[in-house]
């Protein structure tokens, strides 16, 4: 009785503790006796049992820190997972704003923000190595990477990562079409030190054309700047470069100002033709009222150091322009790790990688592309128009009517997305039901399969590549992680459309892109946008409103200090013409 009073007031006197049940058979005349006691406090980890295995955690490994990857890091559950990060740089950066930089607009480092930075904050830990992936073994789920840090510190650069889920996010390379020249004596705008490259160079050729001893043809073509591409990025470059001559560098280098001449060089026949043409018309028309020379329908031959040559396609003939910097921005291309992936999983032939609509490599199950590197190879309605009819025919009568079409409406919708865009660009369908007419217009009671594929049959020509821009990769990004994060429970109850192709239903409702209007920077505090519901604004206002909306988008709150900091700089000081 004596050791039963101490234990229950050593019970009382560490209530709280974790508890452990002890059984104990002492040697009493009155026989066994159970004994039940509280563990000392101990703040080692719980005991666990040696013959229970831990479940290891999946391993995800991604490859790059643009927009996709850094995008579906920060919403990712790092606890949930083996988190591993690759890539060569280790920051994300805000590249809209690499136009800005190569003038001194917004400084380097205001545009990018330490990755380590972005996930510290993030639940569960992430491991970043600083290195470049040069090789993705599909077959036994590794990759070989390799430090890109160029030094004489010790250590092996070389190293493999196993995984169970892969995310290619390692973006493009620049596309120089084989163009001879073009690597050798252009300058590109995909990365900072781009950026950065260009600005010094901009410089040097304003400080040489000034020295002493130079013909005035020799200083005119080192002052003509050469931008080949009429897309977004080299048109918010000529701006940018133009507002950087006009307000700036004339007054410092007054003697040369009358001798610069900046030149956009298109391969089609306007310049910003992804977007609406009112934008790519006023677009052309404020450049050459601005002074500078824009030059459509010409294809670019080759670049020497000194000279560019290019094919005027109207006239069938090749001229020959001297200058003094030449920025291409023309396109995206493979780069060669994904390029021998797709050898790897059967994709040889195509010129990007395909994914499915869950953003998943087709022909590699446990392995999702994101950005740049990748296009959704979208199945088309007509593909499985036979799985539909009968998966919406429940009576087996060969016919299918009205309201049984509208038992599969919000899986075909969700699975197709064409669908909707199709509806959206007939006006005279305002319900999917509409499909469902005679072609005088009149509703079908019911509907056999050939009458049924008549009213799909031009659904998929709705069906479009999306754009390689930061927006599609960021929406990628958010789309994987959440994916990732709610995979166990979709196992169990899956959440997207019926499968028409077999039983059940898919684990994930498919990505779908939303679009939120793009921006086009033409100079002189004038913008472009292309908004939602068929709205375009151009001018000095909705300049103000790319200020906001980018100041809104940066990736945390220092940097967005700092580029509206540097906003504001320039309007009070103007901006830096140093070399640094």
């Amino acid at each position: 009785m004596a050791i039963l009073s101490f234990l229950g007031r050593a019970s009382r006197t560490i209530k709280g503790y974790p508890k452990l049940l002890v059984l104990c058979t002492l040697s009493l005349s009155s026989g066994g006796l159970v004994a039940y006691s509280e563990s000392q406090p101990d703040t080692r980890a719980p005991h666990v049992d040696p013959n229970e295995k831990e479940p290891k955690k999946k391993r995800v490994v991604v490859l790059g820190t643009g927009w996709a990857g850094t995008s579906l890091l920060k919403d990712l559950d790092a606890s949930l997972y083996d988190v591993q990060v690759v890539s060569p740089r280790n920051y994300f950066a805000f590249t809209p704003l690499l136009p800005s930089v190569t003038c001194g607009t917004v400084e380097a480092r205001s545009i990018v923000e330490p990755i380590r930075n972005i996930v510290k904050k993030r639940k569960g830990e992430v491991k970043i190595w600083e290195a470049e992936c040069v090789k993705i073994d599909a077959a036994n789920n590794k990759i070989v990477c390799r430090s890109n840090i160029e030094n004489n510190l010790v250590g092996n650069r070389e190293f493999s990562l196993e995984y169970d889920y892969l995310v290619i996010g390692v973006g493009a390379q620049v596309n120089t079409f084989n163009t001879p020249g073009v690597m050798e004596n252009c300058h590109f705008l995909k990365e900072v030190e781009d950026a950065q490259k260009i600005r010094r160079s901009v410089i040097d050729c304003f400080e040489t054309a000034i020295l002493p001893g130079l013909s005035e043809e020799e200083r005119r073509t080192n002052l003509h700047f050469i931008i080949v591409g009429g897309g977004p990025t080299g048109v918010e470059f000529a701006a940018e470069l133009h507002d950087f001559l006009e307000e700036d560098l004339v007054k410092l280098y007054s003697a040369v100002k009358d001798l610069v001449r900046i030149t956009v060089i298109q391969s089609g026949d306007h310049i910003l033709n992804t977007f609406d043409e009112r934008i790519s018309s006023f677009a052309e028309k404020k450049f050459r009222r601005d002074g500078m020379d824009v030059q459509t329908g010409c294809r670019v031959v080759s670049v020497s150091d000194k000279d560019i040559t290019m094919k005027v396609k109207s006239k069938e003939e090749v001229c020959t322009i001297p200058h003094g910097l030449v920025v291409w921005s023309t396109g995206i291309g493979t780069r060669p790790v994904v390029r021998d992936f797709m050898e790897q999983v059967g994709q040889a032939k195509r010129r990007v990688l395909a994914t499915d609509e869950w953003l998943r490599v087709k022909g590699c199950e446990n392995v999702y592309a994101i950005g740049d590197c990748a296009t959704i190879d979208q199945r088309k309605v007509m593909e499985d128009i036979l799985n539909i009819f009968e998966a919406a025919d429940k009576d087996n009568s060969g016919t299918l009517t009205v309201e049984e079409f509208k038992d599969v409406v919000d899986d075909i919708l969700i699975r197709y997305p064409q669908v909707d865009h199709y509806l959206r660009s007939q006006r005279h369908l305002r319900a999917v039901t509409d499909l469902l007419k005679d072609p005088q217009g009149n509703d079908w009671q019911e509907v056999n399969i050939e009458q049924f594929k008549l009213a799909l049959s031009h659904v998929d020509s709705q069906m479009k590549s999306l754009p390689a821009t930061a927006q599609v990769a960021a929406q990628q990004g958010a789309y994987l992680s959440r994916c990732l994060n709610h995979r166990i429970q979709c196992e169990e109850k899956p959440e997207g459309p019926r499968r028409f192709r077999g039983s059940g239903r898919h684990q994930f409702r498919p990505f779908q892109y939303k679009h939120f209007g793009q921006f086009a920077p033409l100079g002189g505090e004038q913008a472009a946008a292309e908004l939602p519901g068929d709205w375009v604004s151009i001018g000095h206002s909705t300049q103000w409103l790319w200020y906001s909306v980018y100041a809104s988008k940066q990736v945390s709150w220092r940097t967005r200090v700092l580029v509206v900091s540097d906003w504001t700089r320039r309007f009070i000081f103007g901006r830096d013409s140093s070399r640094i």
